[in-house]
């Protein structure tokens, strides 16, 4: 008797980590546990590369125009809701806004963006949409970094 198999595929996101002034853009959005934070981030959408991705993200969610300058970071979480599990495949993208859009509409469900220290991050923990949005500051903050080129998109030659 042969096994079955599952598919499974993991949720692929990207999230935006800039740093300006000593404090760092988040985003304050509505989810199904409340008002949480997050770093501008959402999902790769079909036949987008990764800092395309990253790029829209960031402008839907904060109206900061936003240039990415290296990969920080792959990010493997698992969330289990009741007796559903979901895994992200985060991949988290440092750089910085080149402009501010003041009259776009963001998102539904975004509250507000806001610049915070480390410290008032840290205070927030509690209202933290994931852990992953401590440890991509902290990772930034440690000076981990790596070429844009690791999150390449194959394209086959005609």
């Amino acid at each position: 008797m042969q096994a079955t198999t599952t598919i499974w595929k993991p949720e692929v996101t990207v999230a935006a980590v800039i740093e300006r002034d000593g404090k760092f853009l988040l985003i304050e959005e509505e989810t199904e546990r409340g008002a949480l934070f997050n770093q501008p981030a959402g999902h790769l959408e079909l036949g987008e590369t990764l800092t395309a991705a990253v790029v829209r993200e960031t402008l839907e969610e904060s109206a900061h125009h936003f240039q990415p300058e290296s990969l920080l970071g792959i990010y493997h979480h698992s969330h289990h809701k009741q007796s559903a599990g979901v895994t992200y495949m985060r991949f988290a993208f440092a750089g910085r806004v080149t402009s501010y859009d003041a009259a776009r509409a963001l998102d539904a469900g975004i509250i507000r963006h806001a610049w915070m220290s480390v410290d008032e991050i840290r205070a927030s923990r509690a209202q933290h949409r994931s852990p992953l949005v401590m440890q991509c500051i902290d990772d930034f903050l440690a000076g981990t970094r790596y070429p844009l080129e690791l999150a390449r998109r194959y394209a086959p030659q005609a």
